[in-house]
């Protein structure tokens, strides 16, 4: 595997993981509505924070996906 192959399949796991979080934060703000709904408001609170923290580290993934890039192409260019 080339170092550019290498970088670009780490880029896509990085995106990959980025979008479950993404996806998970979704499916956990149905649940914390259903949970204030029912009247539990605490935990509903609760999944919420969880939902931001998800939302923290999604972003996190995406920047630092984008420097691995980033990094790459210059690593590229120098070669040139």
């Amino acid at each position: 595997m080339t170092a550019t192959n290498s970088v670009a399949l780490t880029r896509r796991e990085l995106q990959g993981i980025s979008s479950d979080l993404k996806w998970s934060a979704v499916e956990l703000a149905r649940i914390a509505g259903r949970l204030g709904a029912a009247g539990n408001s605490s935990d509903a609170q609760a999944v919420l924070r969880m939902i931001q923290i998800f939302q923290q580290g999604e972003k996190r993934l995406d920047i630092i996906a984008n420097q691995i890039s980033d990094m790459a192409f210059l690593q590229e260019a120098d070669k040139a």
